[in-house]
């Protein structure tokens, strides 16, 4: 059998069984709240994630009314360009009608202006004014050079270009025509920013 404890080593059990008491009570009360600490993050992590998608739904339903307002306003101005070309094309039709009723014939036999030329000459401004409308840069200018049929600086072909109405994007127009024509094999460099239609394409047309 077994002697019976000393009162001193009674003693230390006692005092083990409350630490381990103690440090049981601790660990539980970490624990719990790491429990806690982690369900919160989570918590703030789902939220975060729910705010995330609203507003990446949010910007493609905005991105999409963007590139809506962008493809309408773009057809609203060509619209509106033309509008205004047919106005003017109708107002010089407008004063040249006006100044042939005018024309009185004298004995010299002056005939007025027939209204067959001002119809001639609307149709051509307003040709004019659109001829390269929806084309591209490398398109029109190869048009530009094959009926000028001598080579052209960058500047003059940006002027003509704008005049038949064709919109260039950019800052630098005169760069932007320029470069087109370098990365086009129809074309040749024969000058500073001045270019040519290749001579293998002027054989083909002829």
């Amino acid at each position: 059998m077994h002697s019976a404890c000393t009162r001193v080593e009674c003693d230390q059990i006692v005092v083990l069984n409350h630490l381990t008491e103690n440090d049981s009570l601790a660990i539980k009360q970490v624990c719990f709240i790491e429990d806690l600490l982690v369900e919160e993050l989570t918590d703030i992590l789902v939220g975060l994630e729910q705010r995330i998608s609203a507003y990446r739904n949010r910007y493609q339903e905005l991105e999409k009314k963007r590139r809506r307002l962008d493809d309408e306003i773009a057809m609203i101005k060509k619209y509106l360009e033309l509008a205004e070309t047919l106005y003017r094309v109708e107002a010089d039709k407008a004063k040249l009608a006006s100044l042939s009723s005018q024309i009185i014939t004298d004995e010299k036999g002056i005939r007025p202006l027939p209204v067959t030329d001002v119809t001639d000459q609307s149709r051509e401004i307003l040709l004019g004014k659109s001829k390269y409308v929806g084309k591209s840069v490398p398109e029109a200018a190869y048009q530009i050079l094959r009926e000028a049929s001598r080579p052209m600086h960058a500047k003059e072909l940006l002027q003509r270009l704008l005049e038949g109405g064709l919109q260039i994007k950019g800052k630098t127009p005169l760069t932007s025509v320029a470069t087109s024509l370098k990365r086009d094999k129809r074309f040749q460099k024969v000058g500073p920013n001045t270019f040519a239609v290749m001579t293998q394409e002027l054989t083909a047309v002829v």
